[in-house]
């Protein structure tokens, strides 16, 4: 008895995609995708009744990795909607990793940046749990409030620890120019939201 060469059994509605295109080599189509993708995750998160989607939201990076959403975003400009989520989920990721590091950032940070302290929201004192906290606060405004302000949130935390970094002797310069850029690229795509000109 000859044996069968193996094949993978067709899955229901496979057939309906065989004529698609492969773009797995188009980079332009691929960044397009991901664009789309970031704008109807942002804009349909605010449109859904779903009470847990703010949840699945924030919890995107931990399920499909950072790496993933790095894949899709990180090269999307700063003034899209798609870059902005690749900044959000970076300081998320960011937080999470080094918590006592960035509460100390923070610290620092703060009396210089007292104003900005105020806006990003962070309990005082703010050590590492409350800087978790405040950091899923704000990504769980992605699907409960206005990303404008989302956006503002993280920018002012960003400029806060960005401050810090300066101050701090064992901080490199680059480090804190690298924080206070992604801060202003924050508040650059908050205004524009506000004007209506992010996508």
């Amino acid at each position: 008895m000859t044996q069968r060469p193996h094949h993978r059994p067709l899955a229901p509605g496979d057939r309906y995609f065989g004529a698609l295109p492969d773009t797995t080599g188009d980079p332009v189509r691929l960044a397009e995708a991901a664009d789309r993708a970031a704008v109807l995750l942002v804009r349909g998160a605010r449109a859904s009744d779903d009470g847990e989607v703010a949840e699945r939201i924030l919890h995107l990076a931990d399920t499909e990795g950072i790496e993933t959403i790095a894949e899709a975003w990180a090269h999307s400009p700063a003034d899209s909607v798609a870059g902005c989520l690749w900044r959000l989920f970076l300081l998320r990721s960011w937080v999470y990793a080094d918590p006592v590091g960035v509460a100390r950032q923070f610290e620092a940070g703060r009396a210089r940046a007292a104003v900005a302290d105020v806006v990003a929201g962070v309990a005082d004192p703010p050590g590492p749990e409350e800087l978790r906290a405040m950091v899923d606060q704000v990504l769980r405004g992605i699907a409960g409030g206005e990303f404008a302000d989302v956006l503002l949130r993280a920018a002012a935390f960003a400029r806060v620890v960005a401050t810090g970094r300066a101050e701090l002797p064992e901080t490199d310069t680059v480090a804190a120019a690298r924080m206070q850029a992604v801060a202003d690229q924050l508040d650059r795509a908050a205004r524009l939201e506000l004007a209506g000109h992010l996508s």
